[in-house]
């Protein structure tokens, strides 16, 4: 897979929504140099939720990723993986101000602060489209 450039969609609340004990193998994936990207893939019968926090939360708990490989995978990874790794995914000059401003003291309150809504503003092509105050 890392070869011929694929990019591993992994969805851990498939697994959690199914109550299945396996979860994608993250961890061989990685170490295999394939890129992983993480997706709620929200949708009634089989992974009900739009909370990628929680996504997040799941791969730090069932698929040993570390929180910074989640990070990457919910940002870079997932503009790669769509063709738009040029114009999204970093913060960088040039590059759309697309960003989620998270109330979280740190990285790592992130995988564990669980069950919580950390977004406090959403920012879409550099204008704050919603604030939570």
């Amino acid at each position: 897979m890392a070869a011929a450039g694929v990019f591993a969609v992994l969805l851990p609340g498939v697994s959690f929504f199914l109550m299945k004990d396996d979860f994608a193998p993250a961890r061989s994936l990685i170490s295999a140099g394939v890129p992983v990207v993480l997706a709620t893939d929200c949708n009634p019968g089989s992974s009900h939720t739009e909370s990628l926090p929680f996504i997040l939360q799941l791969a730090v708990f069932k698929m040993r990723m570390s929180i910074e490989e989640c990070l990457t995978a919910v940002t870079l990874n997932a503009a790669c993986c769509l063709g738009l790794g040029a114009e999204i995914g970093t913060i960088e000059a040039g590059r759309r101000a697309d960003l989620v401003l998270l109330d979280a003291p740190n990285l790592l309150h992130l995988g564990y602060h669980v069950g919580i809504n950390p977004v406090r503003a959403v920012i879409k092509g550099g204008r704050v489209v919603h604030d939570a105050g």
